[in-house]
């Protein structure tokens, strides 16, 4: 899925949302950027991608419930009793932290009313709506209005906004006291395939992420208010007055032979690289892309059986007083 994620100018999409970004962000599938629109111009259906960010999100979701069950370590579980998930996206995170946080109320916060549907709906189906809200609203204008929380996780969404030094000061500000600030930026990019597919040039991923790095950086440079600050988070997040309480990555490893879901979202993470920034590769790339997407070449990404997903996240926490 990765799906793609995109922030409509200042709502920011995050986890469960995919999309590749930074060097070193794993988002998966969709990798592009795409700031609230396709690279025509055209506005991103939510509805369409909605389900791809949330395939990808649940491909991942046992390295999500590996970093939540950290969290538990970080701070006791039963004294939080409101966690807000920040670009939740359709709100698989959202349910992961409601598990993880049996007493607490989960607020799935987004730009997308689509995808805040969905994170409704979705709750349903797992029996957690008691405890499931969401929230639709402007980031970084709406940090004001989210409320206080004993935990708030912003999932590969903070690099959406521009001033990221000042939306982390706001966000302290919203932390009870024992509270926990937790950033997911940084990790790997994913991978699809091996360095050797037999045809084209190898190490065709490696080339794709040099240039989604440069997208990536084009997108940020372009993000309304936009500072230019390192990824220094655990500076960061102390800057903001709170003390860094641990940083850990989190791996999502599904090996070959992938099941038709993984394929699918292989399927589409690539085909939205070739539709998004095909532009920015040599005709070589371009022409190997075209023939992993031709589902009547036996060495297409719809046949082959070296297919793989592999990713990493990194979750930065701080803890408030």
């Amino acid at each position: 899925m990765s799906q793609h994620t995109a922030t409509h100018h200042g709502h920011p999409h995050g986890d469960g949302h995919g999309h590749q970004h930074t060097p070193g962000d794993p988002h998966t599938s969709g990798h592009q950027h795409t700031h609230g629109s396709h690279h025509d111009g055209a506005p991103l259906d939510w509805n369409e991608i909605a389900p791809l960010l949330e395939r990808q999100a649940e491909i991942e979701s046992s390295a999500y419930m590996d970093a939540a069950a950290w969290l538990g370590t970080l701070t006791p579980a039963q004294g939080v009793r409101r966690v807000l998930d920040i670009g939740s996206g359709p709100g698989v995170v959202t349910g992961v932290l409601a598990e993880a946080f049996p007493a607490a109320e989960a607020v799935a916060v987004d730009g997308s009313p689509e995808l805040l549907a969905r994170a409704r709906e979705r709750a349903r189906e797992h029996g957690l709506a008691a405890r499931i809200s969401t929230l639709h609203t402007e980031l970084p204008d709406g940090i004001a209005e989210l409320g206080k929380a004993d935990v708030i996780w912003a999932g590969n969404s903070l690099h959406h906004i521009g001033d990221q030094r000042a939306a982390l000061v706001e966000f302290a500000g919203l932390l009870n006291p024992g509270g926990l600030m937790v950033l997911v930026e940084g990790g790997l990019p994913a991978r699809h395939l091996p360095w050797h597919i037999g045809f084209g040039r190898p190490g065709l991923e490696a080339r794709l992420d040099a240039a989604n790095a440069d997208r990536f950086a084009q997108m940020r440079a372009e993000t309304p208010g936009h500072k230019d600050e390192p990824d220094d988070w655990r500076s960061l997040l102390a800057d903001a007055g709170l003390t860094p309480a641990g940083t850990r990555t989190f791996l999502t490893d599904v090996p070959a032979p992938v099941s038709p879901v993984v394929r699918e979202l292989a399927l589409t993470h690539f085909g939205r690289v070739r539709d998004g920034f095909a532009d920015r590769l040599d005709a070589d790339d371009r022409a190997t892309l075209d023939r992993l997407l031709d589902p009547a070449d036996e060495r297409s990404l719809h046949h082959r059986t070296d297919l793989f997903y592999l990713a990493a996240r990194t979750v930065h926490t701080a803890r408030k007083g």
